[in-house]
């Protein structure tokens, strides 16, 4: 019998910059966010102050939702974007945005800075939200949810949609170079949605959207699930783990980049928990059935 575990995330709510990070940086706020150059010294200093192997972008989880018309507050080095007003209330609204130009906009200048750095050699993280956080920039969740219990047909379609934008976000993000991309649904967690919406998310979106998404990986991209993702595929039965051994402890940071061109999805650990050790030197790829 199929049941999703939830994954306690200590991490979803992370936002803003640590002052000490952007010390001695000629860096505005919240200009910085905006622009390729700011994106580029903030990922550059943000991965030096971690400690970390490589850049991570975007700061925040607004950029598709922005692209899509949402509004975004840009805050500043203490609180990052974040959604301002809702711009959406019923199904049609959402179903009637335009579709994502990427050739301009915060999301450009994100692609922009992923390029940049690649061409400078450093490793790049692309952070790519799920369909529920992509709706909270757009429609207060209480119709989010209404739409889904009530009329799921609707919501079959607003899923479609927001699968095609982010299936040609992963596409524009290995024509910059990436190889290495996170994605993240916590709002759409089992802990929010509930186990019999949780379940139906994996059947109308996760899994279809991640078999998709297998098709148009790059043998040289690695996409790292969010572990809420990766309990929620395991546990509808949709995805089985497959080890690898790297034959020594390694942090699971290290292990991400060590396993590109290995495997395609990997998603046991928050890729943000930077001190996380595989002590046995085995990290769990997954794959899908």
């Amino acid at each position: 019998m199929s049941k999703i575990i939830d994954f306690q995330c200590t991490y979803a709510n992370s936002v803003g910059i640590k002052k000490e990070a952007v010390k001695g940086l000629d860096l505005e706020f919240p200009q910085a966010y905006k622009t390729c150059q700011g994106m580029v010294q903030l990922a550059l200093a943000l991965k030096k102050y971690d400690k970390t192997e490589f850049c991570e972008l975007p700061f925040c989880h607004t950029v598709e939702g922005e692209a899509m018309g949402g509004d975004v507050n840009y805050g500043d080095e203490n609180a990052g974007p974040r959604g301002n007003d809702y711009i959406c209330t019923t199904a049609e609204e959402v179903l009637n945005l335009p579709e994502i130009d990427y050739s301009q906009g915060r999301i450009a200048e994100v692609l922009k800075a992923c390029k940049y750095l690649r061409e400078q050699g450093e490793d790049v993280v692309l952070y790519i939200s799920g369909p529920f956080t992509i709706l909270n920039m757009l429609m207060d969740p209480r119709y989010i949810f209404k739409i889904f219990k009530k009329k799921p047909e609707q919501m079959k379609l607003i899923f479609d949609k927001l699968q095609g934008e982010i299936l040609r976000y992963v596409e524009e993000a290995q024509k910059a170079g990436v190889t290495m991309l996170g994605y993240s649904d916590s709002i759409g967690g089992l802990n929010i949605l509930g186990p019999e919406l949780a379940e139906k998310t994996v059947e109308l979106f996760t899994y279809p959207f991640f078999k998709k998404v297998e098709t148009i990986l790059g043998k040289e991209t690695l996409l790292q699930l969010c572990p809420k993702t990766t309990f929620a595929l395991l546990g509808m039965e949709k995805a089985v783990w497959r080890d690898i051994d790297l034959g020594a402890p390694v942090k699971y940071t290290a292990a991400c980049q060590k396993v590109v061109g290995k495997t395609k999805f990997v998603g046991q650990m928050c890729i943000k928990n930077r001190e996380f050790v595989l002590e046995n030197g085995i990290i769990k790829s997954i794959e899908l059935l």
